[in-house]
């Protein structure tokens, strides 16, 4: 149970170091933002409670994967923010778009026999 603990703390304590720094130096907040912090976090969390490497393997290739459909979020988002719409419905819609091309992307991977 401490573990989980641990792993909630650690976790949170990026997210809002990550929106703090955010607040004073975007550059930098959008610097640590890109780095695949859940991801990484993931791994280790992985790693330490399994020691299965080809399980981590497996979840960074389906990673790469799937960075490629979420990137549409990043397009859309400030689009639609620049273009006065809401920010929670800009937010909304581009999230659905985003889920959309990750229906496209898994319909991809299945066509050309990459399982994903």
């Amino acid at each position: 149970m401490t573990y989980y603990i641990i792993k909630t703390i650690v976790s949170a304590f990026l997210i809002v170091g990550i929106s703090e720094v955010s607040k004073r130096f975007s550059f930098i907040g959008a610097i640590l933002a890109s780095v695949p912090l859940t991801s990484v976090l993931a791994m280790i969390w992985m790693y330490q409670e399994s020691k299965d490497v080809e399980q981590i393997a497996q979840l960074s290739t389906e990673i790469f994967w799937l960075v490629i459909p979420s990137l549409s979020f990043f397009i859309a988002f400030p689009i639609l923010l620049r273009n006065k719409m809401n920010f929670y419905l800009a937010m909304t819609v581009s999230l659905t778009i985003m889920i959309v091309f990750y229906f496209i992307m898994i319909l991809i991977l299945k066509k050309c026999g990459i399982r994903a």
